[in-house]
Order: structure tokens, then C-alpha cells, then sequence
């Protein structure tokens, strides 16, 4: 499955109307950015049910900003809408799979309940 490219005009449209999206914040001067591209893409081809999305933080600078990207690589993992994953820095392919499996398997029904009745205590 190819990488989406994603702007901040299909950010959040990708990420809401998706069950699993993953996306890479890179840039083309970045050495370890350049290093991850090739891992990302494999595990592209080995998970055909989750969305392999890319943010080019040169181009997409607002939508990077108001993020709060401070460092690339950056990867996000969304589960239905919902950010459930975020590290800065390079994985592994066997790191990045597991990682998939875990958002996968994550009961997200139990945790917007659970996110739920914490903001009733409030």
C-alpha cells in the first residue's frame, strides 16, 4: 500500500474517517528521517488494513506547529479518531509491527468510556 501524503486539509479527515492510521512526520534534509522511509514503507506492505500516511513538516509547517512537532522523525498512531500513540525517533520494522498489533488489539471503546467517566469526576 502506497504512503498518503497529508496537508492540513486532509489531516483530520484521513485520521476520523479511518480505523487505524499511522503517520510520519518527516522532512527530505532529515539523516534519520531517511533512514525510517524504507521501514515505513515495508510495513506499508505487510499491514494492508491500516493507513500509511506522511506529513512533510517543510511543506505543511502550520499543520506541524499546531501539533507541536519538535522533533522527526515523529510517529502518530490513531485508533478511530483518536490519538493513541506518539514517539519522536526512529523504530525498528519488528518495533513499528508490534506497535501496529498493539493499536490494533487496543479496546477503544474502553478507553473513550473510561475517558468519559473521568471527565464526569471533574
Amino acid at each position: 500500500m502506497a504512503t498518503t501524503a497529508l496537508t492540513a486539509e486532509n489531516f483530520a479527515s484521513t485520521v476520523e474517517e479511518n480505523e487505524v492510521v499511522l503517520v510520519d512526520f518527516w522532512a527530505d534534509w532529515c539523516g534519520p528521517c531517511k533512514r525510517f522511509s524504507p521501514i515505513y514503507e515495508e510495513a506499508s506492505q505487510r499491514h494492508d488494513d491500516v493507513v500509511f500516511a506522511s506529513v512533510d513538516t517543510e511543506d505543511a509547517r502550520d499543520l506541524s506547529a499546531a501539533l507541536e512537532i519538535q522533533s522527526i522523525p515523529t510517529i502518530m498512531g490513531f485508533r478511530r479518531g483518536q490519538l493513541v500513540f506518539r514517539q519522536s525517533g526512529l523504530l525498528t520494522g519488528k518495533q513499528l509491527d508490534s506497535l501496529i498489533e498493539q493499536i490494533k488489539e487496543l479496546d477503544i471503546d474502553a478507553l473513550l468510556a473510561e475517558a468519559k467517566a473521568a471527565e464526569g469526576k471533574n
